[in-house]
């Protein structure tokens, strides 16, 4: 065989490397938040999910964008910051849809509870040696 008989194979096999290592490296920060937006889209539960990380990966990832302009990188690297972008900008907006309808839920809750308790017959409050009208526990045990 001749050296330079499987060139023709190494050179579109480098290729190849190439790419899947680009690519690897554009989705492979991505790859984790999948699960996770998946898990917290599932349970309507969005507790176990720090927003401060969203904040902190979108600031690196737009100074890097900054940085970019300044001085030219790999677009691999450039592509893994816009991709970064927009997966913690979705986890953001999933985090705060379910917050926000979590919030709205409780609320309504305790209305509902609010209501419930209005509708019970009120006992007017005790009267204290004083002729005050008494409100703590200690006061009540005093009055006749």
């Amino acid at each position: 065989m001749e050296p330079g008989g499987l060139e023709w194979l190494l050179v579109p096999m480098r290729q190849l490397v190439s790419w899947g290592a680009a690519g690897a490296m554009v989705f492979g920060g991505v790859v984790p938040y999948i699960p996770q937006y998946r898990d917290i889209r599932r349970t309507q539960n969005a507790e176990g999910f720090s927003t401060y990380v969203c904040l902190v990966l979108l600031v690196a990832n737009i100074l890097r964008i900054l940085f970019w302009f300044g001085r030219r990188f790999e677009s691999p690297l450039l592509w893994q910051s816009i991709i970064m972008i927009i997966t913690m900008l979705l986890m953001l907006k999933l985090c705060t849809e379910i917050r926000v309808s979590n919030e709205l839920n409780v609320k309504r809750r305790s209305f509902a509870a609010a209501d419930s308790k209005d509708e019970e017959i009120k006992a007017p409050p005790k009267r204290s040696y004083l002729g005050m009208y008494c409100t703590n526990p200690f006061c009540l045990k005093l009055s006749p």
